[in-house]
């Protein structure tokens, strides 16, 4: 049996002596789908900082792949939540895309294969006729389809989005939400957001994280999932779509 995409045994981690993760245990499969829910703070952007080796936890153990997150870093895409650069470097869309062939790069030269590669995963974004365009000139949107296409570019295995649509319009951002349940076929998902009428739709997977994984005993999104995740009462989402909701995960 291969090894799932990753796995977080009782990982607790604290930063400045503050606790942002306690006692997480789950899993991510390979055909997953994932939705990961929370308030502010709730430890979401360092669980993925986490899987991706950026971060030690103080207790547990991280495999990803099998691997430790280091050693697979060249397996997982990530989209973090915001990008700090100079607007007026010189750099073209497209060359900022074929940073993601960084550690794919045969003797260290971009050949014409990386480049068909970036250009694809522009095309995937809606974003393949500014390919030529200067980086700085794009609006917030455009930056954050470029980001997702730098991802995809590495061709990784598990995909890790940081709030990935926040910048997007309604439209773009429904598009990418399709296109992440199509990515969903070749790699596991994993998206951080707090859109959660577009996560009732599109997902298949919820796990709810405040510092502490929330186990439910239901695998629909509920009002009180919601409400134990967020610490005050939510809306009762509405929606046909079935979820499975992570629990807590023992040796049985």
């Amino acid at each position: 049996m291969s090894a799932p995409a990753a796995e977080l045994q009782n990982v607790s981690l604290s930063l400045r002596g503050i606790s942002v993760l306690e006692d997480v245990s789950f899993r991510i499969e390979a055909g997953d789908y994932l939705a990961l829910l929370g308030p502010n703070g709730g430890g979401k952007s360092t669980l993925l900082k986490v899987l991706l080796g950026l971060l030690t936890p103080d207790e547990g153990t991280v495999r990803v792949f099998g691997q430790s997150p280091p050693a697979a870093r060249g397996r997982v895409g990530y989209v973090p939540q915001s990008f700090q650069f100079d607007r007026d470097f010189p750099i073209r869309v497209l060359d900022v895309v074929l940073m993601g062939r960084v550690g794919k790069l045969k003797l260290g030269t971009v050949t014409e294969e990386d480049r068909e590669m970036a250009r694809a995963a522009l095309t995937r974004v809606e974003m393949a006729e500014l390919a030529t365009r200067p980086i700085g000139a794009l609006s917030g949107g455009q930056l954050q389809r470029v980001w997702i296409a730098r991802a995809l570019a590495q061709q990784p295995e598990l995909l890790l989005l940081d709030e990935p649509t926040s910048s997007l319009d309604e439209r773009v951002g429904r598009s990418v939400w399709e296109l992440f349940a199509e990515l969903s076929q070749e790699m596991a998902v994993v998206v951080v957001s707090h859109d959660i009428g577009a996560i009732s739709q599109h997902v298949r997977g919820v796990a709810c994280l405040n510092r502490r994984l929330h186990a439910h005993p239901t695998r629909e999104l509920t009002s009180e999932m919601l409400e134990a995740t967020y610490g005050c009462p939510v809306d009762l989402l509405a929606h046909g779509h079935p979820h499975r909701v992570l629990h807590a995960h023992d040796d049985s």
